[in-house]
């Protein structure tokens, strides 16, 4: 014996196996799956995008699972971020969808819900964090009912982010009245000309202009859902938004 002890062994990510990620997606537990794309540590800035999805069924697979997560892989890989892609809880979807997996937008679901979520999020980035390191920025961002529940957390303060997405969803909301108060990080909201619920959306991007958050508003052709150019341009959005506030 050398009289030195062993050395511990160098932590590895996780691979939980779990139907809630599909080809290309790995899973930190039964109900987060995460991407690390190659080279993403490369650019200047360790980055880490936290993704709320829309309502999903309870399946193994379905067309809203897997344009969600094709969608924003595909999009991490080209801006070079680390992904964290949680689910939401069951039994608080919308009429029709009830049991499927959702975010909690009525502020009744919000107040029974958020915190543990949260704890979750912060969780998942710790598990990440341990074996990559610590990460310079950090983003949330969600389409449709994901949309409406991380609009909520930034009015509230619930969360501290460096940026903010809403896609094909988002509105003022329950928690308003509280975003004069919350640190104003850069908000991009994107919506389809097509989507008829773009009414939620377009009245959050005017109501973050007006209470002087740094919020850049766009409309593309098409419908509803998640889509890669929204994220190409939040992306750009925040980088730019970094270089003006001096790398913050």
């Amino acid at each position: 014996m050398s009289g030195e002890a062993d050395a511990s062994p160098e932590p590895s990510l996780p691979d939980v196996t779990t139907d809630w990620c599909l080809d290309g997606w790995r899973g930190l537990d039964e109900g987060t799956c995460y991407l690390v794309p190659d080279g993403w540590d490369r650019n200047g800035t360790r980055r880490l995008l936290v993704y709320l999805s829309g309502i999903v069924p309870p399946v193994a697979k379905s067309p809203q699972k897997e344009n969600v997560q094709r969608v924003v892989a595909a999009a991490a890989k080209r801006a070079g971020t680390v992904v964290l892609l949680p689910r939401g809880r069951r039994g608080i979807g919308p009429t029709g969808a009830k049991d499927w997996w959702a975010w909690p937008t009525s502020a009744v679901d919000y107040e029974a819900h958020a915190p543990a979520l949260v704890a979750s999020f912060r969780s998942s980035r710790a598990k990440l964090e341990a074996v990559l390191g610590r990460f310079d920025r950090v983003y949330l961002a969600g389409s449709s009912s994901g949309a409406y529940f991380l609009t909520t957390l930034a009015f509230t303060g619930t969360v501290e982010m460096d940026g903010y997405a809403a896609l094909s969803g988002g509105a003022p909301g329950h928690r308003a009245s509280r975003a004069n108060a919350a640190e104003r990080r850069p908000f991009y909201v994107g919506y389809a000309s097509g989507d008829t619920t773009k009414g939620g959306p377009k009245a959050l991007g005017v109501f973050l202009a007006s209470a002087g958050w740094p919020v850049r508003v766009a409309e593309h052709p098409g419908g509803h859902g998640s889509r890669e150019v929204y994220l190409d341009e939040a992306f750009a959005f925040w980088d730019a938004f970094g270089r003006d506030a001096g790398g913050r």
